[in-house]
């Protein structure tokens, strides 16, 4: 899509939304011995912001393939740093900025301004006329994935009396890698 493509990521801290702690309790708000399902990965994405747009993408490309190609376990702070490493940013810039606990505050800020955008799961997209559209999927083999795109891109920004499309469980995903 080339320069007609244009994504902000934003944190949203999914183990807060599944919490079982109540209300109060804040992902974000746990001490240094809280071991967290994704918060540094988030924070990785900020740090990585901090370097520009291109070395953000490149760097949640590296955390990406770890994760989901790789099948390695991003809890903890090195799989970030690493990925960072792997990406060419900065790497005495990005720990300084990882590490800082303003990185901590930023998720919180996007994740309850999110909240009050009604936002619930990742990905949502929203739109620049204000629609928005969570998808669950799988990664569609390589020569769908631009129409696979654009397809969810046009259903849930120029249709938005879409609500809701599932799958009946089971059999979905049978057959489809996840």
């Amino acid at each position: 899509m080339g320069d007609d493509l244009d994504i902000t990521y934003r944190s949203f801290a999914l183990e807060q939304v599944n919490s079982k702690n109540g209300p109060e309790w804040k992902a974000w708000e746990q001490g240094p011995d809280y071991e967290s399902r994704g918060l540094w990965a988030l924070r990785g994405g900020i740090a990585s912001q901090m370097q520009g747009w291109d070395a953000h993408d490149k760097w949640m490309l590296e955390l990406q393939h770890f994760k989901f190609v790789e099948r390695g376990d991003i809890r903890d702070r090195q799989p970030v740093v690493d990925a960072a490493e792997r990406a060419g940013l900065d790497l005495e810039r990005f720990v300084a900025d990882l590490d800082s606990p303003d990185r901590l505050a930023e998720i919180g800020r996007d994740h309850e301004e999110a909240i009050e955008q009604g936002i619930f799961g990742t990905p949502t997209f929203i739109f620049e006329d204000g629609t928005a559209a969570f998808l669950k999927t799988f990664t569609p083999p390589e020569d769908e994935s631009l129409p696979a795109f654009e397809n969810m891109v046009a259903m849930a920004r120029s249709r938005p009396y879409f609500g809701e499309l599932k799958r009946p469980q089971p059999p979905w995903p049978q057959g489809v890698e996840a």
